[in-house]
């Protein structure tokens, strides 16, 4: 039997393979194989919708309220749907005999394969072949090509193409399953299918066409409403390409000739043909591929499962538009309703600031346009300034459900929205890191530093004097260990309080002397004086952090909690939680969630010394059971900087395969955001040791054994540089418009590279100069 997609499977480090049908596995692989592109994002269900399958449509930033405690991601109509009948009997993988199945995730180009033969009850074998993929190139696009063959008999095959509106929304704690869109109109014409449906509550619209054509040998034409039957004789094959177009209005004046938008799209979209949009979706994945890939040599399994982690994170950032963010479980899967967290701001961010700066400067914009609510949030809780949310959605007021599951399935009320605040301080971090990479000094004078100075604001109001100690205490929180509720002066909160007043202080006056135009606007609008920023300083430089034995106290009173030996470990040497204690005492333990004080050593690297980090790192490894997705990356990063590049490597493999091998038994509500992110920065940052240092970039690898090489691309300051590290030296290529030479550190030494050269420095200190121009001949 031909393969007719051979071609679009690559070599094993590209490919992500299931090689049989399980049923148990069917929503996970769902998860693993959903294709997207930063603003449609379509789950990897099967066509036919086999028993149990859980079918997800996502449209970036488009969020319900109706009938939900919260808002939620709305849960789209499914267009992906095909039901064939042969003979009378549907073609269903969950109820027909499988003689061989087999489905690939092309990461490079972007692609779902597919290759199922069937067995149907009359022993007769159907051969099933599918290509799908939603377009890089033309965004509201997602197309399809099917081929099917009977291999024994005449078959009489019966197609519905369908747009599937019985699609819902997953239940919640304490709440039912819920549909989150009615339908506004259905039409055909000239074998165009047509549906607009709305949202409940905002009633926003979204606009599908299909078309399904149908060719036999040299015959071919458009089924009829999408719906068509066949007769194929035996080993004859008949092609069906399926092309859907998604749309969203821009505004209210374009709803109102919306239909006639998403037709002249369609039209334009059939004329260009399947293969010129396959061509242009591959282009546009090949561009895009070209300053975010990372290849880790000789491991093709560890080169591959780095892909996957890139992959995921490329086709949840809508490129598209300036409103949107990634959510904790990206737009793969309805878990955290789709709501964004602290992930998109601090693990997920620094992968775009590296690859893809504008892209960056989208997801920062979603913070900005949010910026009244924080405000009105702040207000309302009695603060002055920005106050975030936790959970944020499309408004950017507060989403957090009041109730959630605890690990051990228990409900229990939720308190983050009302004491987890660091999520604020988080947000500054995020924008300056931006600033600190890219020299982007007009999009801060624009929009930046208003967010950070109402930040900084908003801490200066919720800060508490103790006129005792003559400081400032920040209570009732709860940090990134989210074991211990309502504590007092924890110290990653305090520390991010602390950097936000400083930096907020430091800025103001800066550009004070060199922005003087900007100062004064900006001034203006926040309503800023000299004097209050001057008691930010003041303020922040008596916010302390506890330490004893140069060990930082994660809150106060942490060290007199009870102690609990964590005995046993797992099969990747993670620390398995103690049996003797419950989740309800496990707050009157010093057992972590996640990290929390390791959190404070990878932010500010470059703050601690190499003393204070080893000793904090070797005393919380042995508390805290990471219980989230967040924490073995930054385990990792911490245990490389320490010289634990054993651990570190151990840490980075669970943080790699999270949802590759379903670490956490929950990949199939959704592929989760931080890990992505995080394990990118694993191996940037913890391995290839890249990482600023008093604003100058540095390079110290420390890399696994078995590993040779490590070979990525990252802009840094406008420029891309294409490095190259290896156990004995590294590779730099500096490409730039620009000729100044830019200064880096090397191996604890400060270079100065001029660009157009590839620059090779060894451990040894020796260096060479390459020019990359070709010699004439």
């Amino acid at each position: 039997m031909k393969d007719f997609f051979a071609q679009y499977i690559p070599d094993k480090s590209w490919i992500i393979t299931e090689d049989e049908w399980d049923m148990e596995k069917q929503n996970v692989r769902e998860s693993q194989f959903t294709l997207g592109n930063g603003f449609i994002a379509s789950r990897g269900i099967l066509e036919e919708i086999p028993k149990d399958s859980k079918p997800g449509t996502f449209i970036s930033g488009l969020f319900d309220k109706a009938g939900a405690k919260v808002s939620e991601l709305v849960n789209l109509p499914n267009p992906i749907t095909l039901i064939m009948n042969l003979d009378g009997e549907k073609l269903d993988i969950g109820m027909m005999k499988i003689l061989k199945h087999s489905r690939y995730l092309n990461m490079q180009k972007g692609l779902l394969l597919r290759h199922t033969s069937f067995k149907d009850n009359q022993n007769n074998c159907i051969d099933y072949q599918s290509l799908r993929f939603v377009s890089m190139h033309d965004k509201s696009v997602i197309a399809m090509q099917v081929y099917i063959t009977p291999m024994d008999a005449d078959t009489i095959i019966t197609i519905d193409s369908l747009i599937d509106l019985s699609v819902q929304n997953e239940a919640g704690v304490m709440e039912a399953k819920k549909r989150h869109f009615k339908i506004k109109e259905v039409s055909v014409s000239k074998s165009r299918n047509y549906l607009c449906i709305s949202t409940l509550e905002k009633e926003l619209f979204v606009g599908y066409m299909t078309s399904l054509h149908v060719k036999i040998g040299r015959k071919s034409y458009y089924a009829r409403e999408g719906c068509v039957t066949i007769m194929l004789k035996k080993g004859e094959t008949v092609c069906l390409t399926k092309i859907i177009n998604m749309e969203t209005p821009k505004n209210c004046r374009e709803a109102l000739r919306f239909k006639e938008k998403v037709i002249s799209l369609h039209e334009k979209t059939l004329k260009k043909g399947f293969n010129n949009l396959l061509s242009d979706h591959i282009k546009a994945w090949k561009r895009i591929w070209k300053n975010s890939d990372v290849i880790v040599k000789p491991d093709i399994e560890i080169t591959r499962s780095l892909r996957f982690n890139i992959y995921h994170l490329l086709i949840c950032a809508d490129r598209w538009h300036k409103h949107n963010a990634i959510g904790a479980r990206t737009l793969s899967g309805e878990g955290y309703r789709g709501h964004i967290f602290w992930d998109s701001d601090i693990f997920t961010l620094p992968f775009f600031v590296h690859t893809d700066p504008v892209l960056a400067r989208n997801l920062l914009f979603y913070r900005y346009n949010r910026l009244s609510a924080a405000r009105n949030i702040a207000k309302d809780r009695g603060f002055k300034g920005a106050m975030f949310p936790w959970e944020s959605a499309d408004t950017g007021y507060e989403e957090t459900p009041p109730w959630a599951r605890n690990l051990d399935k228990s409900i229990i009320r939720i308190y983050n929205h009302l004491r987890e605040q660091h999520i604020s301080a988080d947000i500054a971090y995020a924008f300056y890191y931006y600033y600190t990479m890219t020299c982007d000094e007009d999009f801060m004078l624009k929009h930046g530093y208003e967010v950070i100075f109402e930040i900084a604001r908003f801490w200066a109001s919720r800060v508490e004097y103790d006129k005792k100690s003559h400081i400032y205490e920040i209570k009732h929180v709860i940090g990134p260990d989210e074991f211990h509720e309502d504590v007092n002066n924890n110290a990653f909160t305090n520390m991010l309080a602390k950097w936000t007043l400083l930096t907020a202080f430091r800025i103001f006056f800066q550009i004070k002397d060199t922005h003087p135009a900007e100062y004064r606007k900006i001034s203006r609008k926040v309503g800023l004086a000299e004097k209050e920023v001057k008691f930010w300083e003041r303020i922040a430089l008596r916010i302390m952090i506890k330490r004893k034995y140069n060990v930082i106290e994660q809150f106060d009173g942490f060290f007199n909690l009870k102690k609990v030996k964590i005995k046993e470990l797992d099969e990747n040497f993670m620390p398995l939680f103690p049996k003797e204690i419950s989740f309800k005492e496990v707050g009157k333990t010093q057992l972590v969630k996640q990290a929390d004080v390791l959190m404070l050593l990878f932010l500010f690297s470059d703050v601690y010394n190499l003393r204070t980090k080893r000793s904090n790192y070797n005393f919380y490894i042995t508390k805290t059971v990471h219980k989230s997705s967040l924490s073995q990356c930054v385990h990792s990063i911490v245990g490389a900087e320490v010289g634990d590049i054993t651990k570190a490597y151990q840490y980075f493999l669970v943080s790699l395969n999270a949802d590759l091998e379903n670490k956490h038994g929950n990949t199939a509500e959704g592929i989760h955001a931080a890990s992505l992110g995080g394990t990118w920065l694993a191996v940037i940052r913890g391995f290839a040791g890249v990482s600023p240092v008093k604003g100058i970039l540095s390079i110290r690898p420390r890399m696994p054994r078995g590993w040779t090489s490590i070979s990525f691309s990252m802009k840094w300051h406008g420029r891309l540089l294409r490095i190259v590290i290896t156990e004995a030296s590294v590779r730099i290529r500096v490409l730039s418009k620009s000729r100044a030479a830019i200064d880096i550190i090397v191996y604890n030494k400060l270079r100065r590279l001029v660009p157009g050269k590839e620059w090779i420095f060894y451990k040894r200190s020796k260096m060479q100069g390459r020019s990359l121009k070709k010699k004439r001949r």
